[in-house]
């Protein structure tokens, strides 16, 4: 390949991201809750060559508000603990990276930092995670440990008006990675020995408290769990506003972004490069990717997607609105719009199949020949993880010069 090469990635959630795609015709509805239905899945994105693909989760049914449950039988709800999927699908594929999400506004900080760095383990190399805050006030309930801000039906009109509610939130997040950070390094690469003739297993020297203090929890550490592949699997965020443009700039490798056109996109990774600054990151060192996310449907014949698209509206009463930019058309028009973003600085795209598997194979089987035949995606993996996929070195551990 000449060139940067492009980057994808596929967001997974339960039958598609259309509320009534269970009910599309090649939908696999009675199989959403199985493992072999996301092996199905997660194989055919690595068939496609794909650098990743995330996994949805939250701590309370999906909804058709943002911000408050809802009573609707006639949507998908419920999912599968997304950790806990990744790890079944890590020793079912060899190349693909597998990045869940989990929520840390309600979840200690010490066990989302093993359950990746388990992860990472078990995919040798493939990790990744996404942090999520609560952004409902009544995930809060299953916990009753705190409270947190309610939103309402005037802020959930603006993203700003989201982000300035929440801000609290995305605070503490940054501290979350941090201290997941700190914990992924508290072993050092070498720290055990496994010497039988001395009897030595592990070089206790090697093993650091992390000693971390701060408003909203403090961590001793270290781990126990030894340093991953990776070492740190890579952290991954989803950004509307100006608050978690600064989370991601603190926070993230990757960054996913939701603008509506080229030009959108640029005004945005403006905003992104702003709040990269002001946070003082120096990107030769620990650079952010910057991937946008785009709802597709894709039909071979032309118009065919949005006659899709229509009859799926009509089976779920109204018109599919997305945070993202939503697509209808030809693998052809995708690979065209892909490759006159890119031109705005985006190292990458994250799609999101308005149904699923038919939007995944024609992302895998259509849509990347494509982009092969114009020498703009890999034909083959080059790298075993998912760092190497994106280019992104491995970090050594902070604490390994105390020694």
């Amino acid at each position: 390949m000449t060139g940067t090469p492009l980057h994808l990635a596929v967001a997974l959630d339960g039958a598609g991201w259309h509320p009534a795609s269970w009910r599309a015709a090649d939908a696999r509805p009675d199989e959403l809750f199985t493992p072999g239905y996301w092996a199905d899945l997660v194989s055919e994105a690595e068939r496609g060559l794909l650098d990743f693909v995330t996994l949805e989760d939250a701590l309370g049914p999906q909804s058709a508000a943002f911000h408050r449950l809802d009573d609707r039988v006639d949507q998908v709800r419920g999912r599968l603990d997304a950790v806990l999927l990744a790890a079944h699908l890590a020793p079912l594929t060899t190349h693909i990276g597998l990045v869940p999400t989990t929520n840390v506004t309600h979840t200690e900080p010490f066990h989302i930092a093993i359950g990746i760095a388990t992860l990472d383990h078990a995919a040798e190399g493939r990790a990744g995670w996404r942090p999520q805050i609560s952004a409902r006030a009544a995930d809060a309930a299953h916990f009753g440990r705190r409270t947190t801000p309610r939103l309402t039906d005037d802020d959930v009109r603006d993203p700003e008006l989201i982000a300035a509610r929440l801000r609290p939130l995305f605070a503490e997040a940054v501290d979350v990675v941090e201290v997941a950070r700190r914990l992924w390094d508290s072993w050092e690469d070498d720290a055990e020995i496994r010497d039988t003739a001395t009897g030595r297993f592990i070089d206790r020297g090697k093993l650091h408290h992390i000693g971390f203090e701060g408003p909203h929890f403090t961590v001793k550490g270290p781990s126990i769990t030894p340093r991953s592949p990776q070492g740190q699997p890579l952290v991954v965020s989803l950004a509307h506003a100006s608050t978690p443009y600064e989370f991601a700039a603190h926070a993230s490798d990757v960054v996913f972004v939701t603008p509506h056109d080229r030009l959108g996109a640029g005004a945005i990774l403006g905003q992104v490069d702003e709040a990269v600054a002001a946070a003082g990151r120096d990107e030769q060192a620990r650079p952010l990717k910057r991937f946008a996310d785009l709802l597709v449907f894709l039909d071979d014949e032309p118009g065919a997607a949005a006659r899709r698209k229509a009859s799926l509206d009509a089976l779920d009463g109204a018109e599919l609105a997305s945070d993202a930019e939503i697509f209808t058309g030809t693998p052809g028009d995708l690979a065209d719009l892909l490759l006159d973003w890119r031109t705005a600085g985006l190292d990458g795209f994250r799609l999101r199949p308005g149904t699923l598997p038919h939007d995944l194979v024609a992302i895998t089987r259509a849509l990347v020949p494509e982009l092969q035949r114009r020498d703009a995606f890999r034909t083959a993996y080059d790298a075993t993880t998912l760092r190497g996929h994106l280019g992104l070195a491995r970090p050594n551990s902070r604490y390994a010069h105390t020694s």
